[in-house]
């Protein structure tokens, strides 16, 4: 059996040769570790060993708490682990998601494998910039890999987003801003408190930003919400986490609805969040970036995972690409209920 034989279980990515977990969805206690490739809450866990950047280990410890070995590796440092039939090394590399965000780089018996997580090849606000890396073997994430799924320049979704905070504003209004708690909201933070305007965030995000901070990323200034101090001001806040005086039907007037995700992409986005607005601001890759890193890497065979992942794969298949999906029977099919609390 190879070195890198790969196995799809429990809505995961395995590798038994090596006793490698890639991002397991469930609690793995048992002999294995698991690669965690960012702190995003589908993508973390409480596992007995972990292996996972310092800013990733670090964001973890403050959502979940609790103890666990953990292989903490610098970016792009080769360290060689014992799997159950040999030994193999990982080199992790930047990801362009989030702050601490991974990608793994595996090499076994001549063999090589890059597992992305979520990537972007953009470059963001507050996350090291991606470096993808050839390999014979790539597993890539498809959350947007359908052709219409193709973002406009952040730099212009940043613009009008921050237009329509200052129009609210100056009417003596609130620009209530919905936003994942990681990695999303710090970006807000970043390109708002830039200009500056008046920031005011919920308490997860607060939390979270203060780690930013100590791994670093100094962001602009922004107060943590308490009672009514964001009237008039810049709110950010998951939509999971809204205040009751800020859930529809109470929202009313002098509160502006906004939603900064890539679902943007679909007409139906306003009216699922429920806001007057929605900017496209994602920090996966679109459908063009996803071709274009499938090109850079230039592996033998590609996986697809998550999103639309047998879409993706048929069109490499057409462009002479061996590829196929994992996981197709979770395939998300359009915008709809079950993604209304994930803001990618």
């Amino acid at each position: 059996m190879a070195a890198l034989d790969i196995q799809f279980l429990q809505g995961s990515v395995f590798l038994p040769q090596l006793g490698l977990w890639l991002d397991a969805h469930r609690r793995q206690t048992g002999a294995e570790r698991v690669l965690v490739s960012h702190a995003h809450s589908d993508h973390i866990g409480r596992h007995r060993e972990v292996i996972l950047t310092p800013g990733t280990a670090r964001l973890m410890g403050k959502r979940l708490g609790g103890q666990r070995q953990e292989h903490c590796q610098e970016y792009l440092q080769p360290v060689e682990y014992q799997g159950t039939n040999g030994p193999f090394r990982v080199t992790l590399l930047p990801a362009g998601h989030i702050l601490g965000s991974a990608m793994a780089w595996i090499e076994a018996e001549g063999q090589t494998l890059l597992y992305t997580g979520d990537f972007k090849l953009r470059p963001g606000l507050t996350a090291e910039p991606c470096q993808p890396r050839r390999a014979d073997i790539l597993i890539t994430e498809t959350t947007f890999g359908r052709p219409k799924y193709r973002l406009p320049p952040a730099a212009q979704v940043l613009g009008e987003l921050v237009r329509f905070c200052q129009e609210t504003l100056a009417r003596g209004e609130t620009a209530l801003l919905l936003a994942y708690s990681l990695g999303k909201s710090q970006e807000l933070i970043q390109a708002l408190g830039s200009v500056p305007l008046p920031i005011v965030v919920h308490e997860t995000v607060f939390r979270l930003a203060q780690v930013y901070a100590e791994l670093g990323q100094a962001l602009p200034a922004h107060t943590r919400l308490e009672g009514d101090n964001y009237l008039g001001k810049v709110l950010i806040c998951p939509p999971q986490a809204l205040p009751p005086q800020l859930k529809p039907p109470a929202t009313g007037q002098g509160v502006r609805r906004a939603v900064a995700t890539g679902w943007a992409m679909d007409a139906s986005c306003r009216y699922r969040f429920g806001v007057e607005a929605a900017f496209p601001l994602s920090d996966h890759a679109d459908f063009q970036e996803l071709l274009e890193f499938v090109r850079l890497v230039s592996p033998k065979e590609v996986l697809t995972l998550h999103g639309f992942a047998a879409d993706f794969a048929q069109t490499l298949r057409n462009q002479g690409y061996a590829a196929r999906a994992l996981g197709v029977s979770g395939e998300q099919l359009e915008l709809g209920p079950a993604i209304l609390g994930s803001l990618e």
